[in-house]
């Protein structure tokens, strides 16, 4: 499948993995961007240091294009900002925040901008501002959301912008693909789908939490606070919820409550204190199984939809 995005950045498949928070490592980049998409490596919230090892490690397992997420709430976006330039990193993605300050220097280095963006009017900016490509991620993600649905976001977005849109939230299957064709994006963001692959190096139990997910598992909170996270059910959510609704707890002390339970469910495997990011999509995620697999399985099924779609129209 031949897209604009598959042509600006160098791709077999118009597909891009999510940059999500101790889970979006070398190890997981390299093996999508050996299989065809463009793999992505999340700065999070750590240092320079921790990027830039990130990075000469998936060199190391693909000659094959892959981009880093810089999260620009993250105390350290400035410096692994400078990272991605140093480095010329072919692809940086962008969340939780406006990247305009970094987009001159990231070009100037000739890497390829594509903001993740929640509303009409930001991806209108960032365009302005030098993005080579948006991501419209609706509220169905996992992770930090918006308000707008994916279906209601990504046609808007492509009807303002003249660079490719590319997809995410909710997406996990040829069906959700041929979905976004359709909506007039040029390629989809996954994360949730690739939660559940061999290569991605969240513990096993964070995985069948994924597979054993169904389709009302998930919930958001943090709107108190200004970003609110979709993550699957469990007692830390449902705690973090009830806190929330507490006007005698303060945002300080609901933020500490937050600290490491990403942490905890993707590294230590907690499901129980742990934060289990994951998108409404999961209740589609059937099989752990490779990257390699997934990808392919999900193009055949959209290629065929979209041949059998063109039918209809005859």
């Amino acid at each position: 499948m031949k897209t604009r995005v598959t042509e600006l950045l160098g791709l077999e498949y118009p597909i891009l993995q999510g940059g999500m928070a101790w889970v979006a490592d070398a190890q997981l980049a390299s093996a999508v961007s050996n299989a065809g998409g463009l793999g992505i490596i999340s700065a999070m919230n750590l240092d320079a240091n921790y990027l830039r090892s990130q990075i000469a490690e998936c060199r190391k397992m693909t000659d094959k294009p892959f981009g880093v997420n810089i999260m620009l709430m993250s105390p350290h976006a400035e410096e692994c900002s400078r990272v991605v330039a140093e480095e010329k990193v072919p692809v940086v993605t962008t969340g939780a925040g406006l990247p305009g300050r970094f987009i001159p220097m990231w070009l100037e280095a000739g890497v390829k901008v594509v903001p993740v963006v929640p509303s009409v009017a930001i991806a209108k900016r960032v365009a302005r501002e030098g993005a080579c490509a948006v991501i419209a991620e609706g509220c169905e993600a996992g992770g930090h959301i918006g308000e707008l649905t994916t279906m209601v976001l990504v046609p808007q977005v492509a009807d303002a912008v003249s660079i490719p849109v590319i997809a995410a939230g909710g997406i996990a299957d040829g069906r959700g693909i041929a979905a976004s064709m359709m909506l007039g994006a040029q390629g989809v963001q996954c994360g949730t789908r690739f939660l559940a692959a061999d290569e991605c190096s969240v513990p096993d139990s964070f995985k069948q939490k994924v597979v054993a997910a169904r389709d009302i598992d998930t919930m958001v909170t943090g709107r108190r606070l200004g970003h609110p996270v979709r993550a699957l059910k469990n007692s830390y959510m449902l705690e973090f919820a009830k806190h929330e609704s507490n006007p005698d707890i303060s945002n300080e002390e609901l933020e500490k409550f937050g600290t490491g339970a990403l942490w905890r469910a993707a590294r230590q495997g907690d499901m129980v204190t742990g934060c289990v990011m994951a998108g409404q999509a999961a209740a589609m995620v059937k099989e752990i199984k490779p990257v390699r697999g997934i990808i392919t399985e999900m193009f055949e099924e959209a290629e065929k939809l979209l041949k059998e779609a063109q039918k209809w129209v005859n």
